[in-house]
């Protein structure tokens, strides 16, 4: 990924910190994936400034702008939660002085968990049970109460779906739109999308049921989790995918992510709910996460053999749930 040139990052960081702009040092944080971001050093302090890739990188449906969700989702946690999350300095939209969307935070102390390569068992267990500690309380920031509808699904500000009056509505639409993608990347032909899509008709009932639009930040692994040397979490990264919905999602990505760990669920404060029916949403959230891999290796990894082992676990996932 090419990097800007240093005049336009001046540029963008003075127009929202007062600061010698021949003292700006700009350093790329090589662990994104998908944003180019940058360390900011600076008489005023440091930030990080993050750089959203061009309109034509390739998206998953509900990545397309998502940064635009960011300030308000930050600003809002920052007020009901004790959660580290960083301060949102400025942001422009406007797409007037680049041709693309970014937001500068002031940045948050510690290392990401995946670059502490001799982590202790002792601070692994530390910063699991912390992660569990702010995740529940990230939880209890409900739709209705923050933002003044009780709906369910993506509802920041780059709307990529139209909010749902339901969770089971909401996961139809999300299950669709991004079997849509993986239809498109060339991953599943017209008709394995379709057996994806009659699939989760034929369990639908299982998840209309009654479940708060809880805040969840569906991308809690090693790299969005910054700590200190004892293990602390200092911070918690990365929230532009967030979505309003059922916990139980968020359960299957942190599965995924090999977070919900015994400390984790210490920190988190109760069980998970382990029924049978639980178990066959597990596997329908868990096949949402693993499908997304196919259209990013395609699109922007240019990897179809990747995009292959995706489709194959998916494909064994999904023959668990034939009947």
């Amino acid at each position: 990924m090419s990097e800007f040139p240093t005049k336009l990052l001046t540029e963008l960081v003075t127009r929202h910190v007062e600061t010698d702009a021949a003292s700006l040092r700009f350093t790329p944080i090589r662990t994104g994936k998908h944003n180019r971001s940058y360390w900011v050093d600076s008489e005023a302090g440091r930030f990080v400034l993050r750089i959203a890739p061009p309109d034509d990188a390739g998206f998953l449906f509900y990545e397309r702008l998502m940064m635009r969700q960011e300030p308000d989702l930050h600003a809002l946690i920052r007020e009901r939660t004790a959660l580290p999350v960083a301060e949102v300095i400025g942001y422009d939209f406007s797409r007037t002085r680049i041709d693309r969307d970014y937001i500068l935070m002031r940045a948050l102390p510690g290392t990401p968990m995946s670059d502490v390569h001799d982590l202790t068992r002792a601070q692994w267990q530390r910063a699991l049970r912390q992660v569990g500690a702010y995740l529940r309380q990230l939880h209890e920031l409900t739709a209705p109460d923050c933002l003044g509808i009780h709906a369910y699904g993506y509802l920041g500000a780059h709307r990529p779906m139209e909010p749902q009056p339901t969770w089971a509505e909401a996961f139809r639409v999300m299950w669709n739109k991004l079997l849509d993608d993986v239809e498109a990347c060339g991953a599943y032909t017209a008709d394995e999308a379709q057996t994806m899509r009659s699939l989760l008709e034929a369990y639908f009932p299982l998840f209309d049921r009654p479940v708060e639009p809880r805040l969840l930040h569906m991308d809690i692994w090693s790299q969005n989790i910054l700590i200190d040397e004892e293990g602390n979490v200092t911070g918690l990264v990365d929230f532009d995918r967030a979505l309003w919905g059922d916990v139980e999602i968020e359960f299957a990505v942190l599965d995924y992510c090999g977070i919900s760990e015994p400390p984790f669920w210490e920190g988190y404060g109760s069980q998970r709910d382990i029924s049978p029916m639980a178990v066959i949403r597990q596997r329908f959230y868990l096949l949402y996460e693993l499908q997304k891999y196919m259209p990013i290796s395609v699109w922007r990894r240019r990897n179809r053999v990747e995009a292959e082992r995706y489709k194959r676990q998916c494909i064994a996932l999904a023959r668990t749930l034939i009947r």
